[in-house]
């Protein structure tokens, strides 16, 4: 029996971007908001006549800015998604959220619809970060968000964060830190900035005008944020992400994991038995019917693929997983590299899993390059 499938939904209307964001999402465009609703059911309808209906474990609605959607938008795309795939009654269904859009009556809408988890991008406590990274909240809507959605009946509950700001240090990222727990999240994501080409910080940067921590900086305020929300009971189960009490992201660690998933919506990608699919970025190409990029994986990108995604997570890649999905063993297929970076300490293995080391999760990008294809 096939193993049930990951959906990821894209909604992308931002009131504004953020100084940092390459993601594919629209300011200024809310008019579209219906338009799109319909291409996103009928998306949905069309895939799922061409697979049939597929068993589905978790549902993730991802932005852009869900929570700017208009009433009833969202139950709709998921009324159609249980219309059309299995929903299985235990199923994760997240949605992201603003602190600066989010209302009761939108909170309402997500809990009539079953969505049973909240990300919240939170980012820093502090107001000259937000600024800096021109959001369009304060920690103080942060705060009043989580209330709110906790009287609305949410108890799982993820804070996004960002670490490795231009001069930021320990201590400031600690007061962020502090401040997160004070609210008790069930989940942290804590993400280091990249600075993305194309996007404000990027000519910021390039001018001279944004000083980034330095490489050990940036990785005492990593290590020391892993040991902090350790300590406060927030396991670390991938490179940024940490949960406490077992509650993880499903759809994340399923996608970690390289279990299948299917995308809906502008810029939305998918894995399918060896296929991705990746929708057109343009919010207009999208919505004119432009056909969305297909490409079959070669059995040598499919496997480094899932290695590379595997060494994300503290749990590391499970051999004998990797032999039900790729139909080989990893020891065969890179036995030098394997045995080269266990000796250098980046990688151990044990228990039938290889798995990163500290050492190996700070240089895992210069050991992969010995696993390509």
């Amino acid at each position: 029996m096939m193993r049930p499938v990951g959906i990821y939904i894209h909604l992308p209307f931002c009131e504004r971007k953020c100084a940092y964001c390459d993601f594919p999402s629209f300011p200024g465009q809310l008019q579209h908001r219906a338009e799109y609703t319909k291409k996103v059911m009928a998306e949905i309808g069309e895939r799922a006549d061409r697979l049939g209906s597929l068993q589905v474990d978790t549902v993730f609605l991802g932005g852009g800015t869900p929570s700017m959607m208009e009433k009833g938008q969202i139950a709709a795309i998921l009324r159609q998604v249980r219309s059309r795939f299995e929903v299985l009654p235990d199923a994760e269904i997240s949605c992201e959220t603003n602190p600066g859009s989010l209302s009761e009556g939108f909170l309402e809408e997500l809990k009539g619809a079953g969505v049973n988890r909240l990300s919240l991008g939170a980012q820093s406590a502090h107001a000259d970060e937000l600024e800096l990274l021109k959001r369009v909240h304060t920690w103080e809507q942060v705060v009043a968000s989580v209330q709110m959605a906790r009287l609305a009946g949410f108890d799982n509950i993820n804070l996004d964060l960002m670490s490795a700001l231009p001069r930021q240090t320990w201590e400031k990222m600690r007061v962020t830190l502090k401040a997160a727990l004070e609210l008790a999240p069930s989940h942290l994501s804590v993400y280091s900035l990249i600075i993305e080409e194309g996007t404000p910080f990027f000519a910021r940067y390039e001018n001279g005008e944004m000083v980034l921590p330095d490489d050990e900086t940036e990785r005492a305020i990593y290590w020391n944020t892993v040991r902090f929300l350790e300590q406060a009971g927030y396991a670390q189960y991938e490179l940024s992400n940490f949960a406490r009490d077992g509650k993880v992201c499903r759809h994340n660690l399923n996608t970690w994991r390289y279990h299948d998933y299917l995308g809906f919506g502008a810029s939305a990608a998918g894995l399918y038995l060896g296929v991705r699919r990746k929708n057109p970025d343009d919010l207009f190409d999208y919505l004119q019917g432009v056909a969305p990029a297909v490409d079959i994986l070669s059995p040598a990108d499919a496997r480094f693929e899932q290695l590379m995604l595997a060494l994300r997570l503290v749990e590391g890649l499970s051999l004998d997983a990797f032999v039900r999905r790729q139909g080989i063993s990893a020891l065969k297929l890179w036995p030098e590299a394997i045995k080269a970076h266990i000796q250098g300490g980046l990688l151990t293995l044990t228990g039938g899993r290889l798995k990163p080391s500290r050492l190996g999760f700070d240089l895992m990008d210069r050991a992969l390059l010995d696993f390509l294809p």
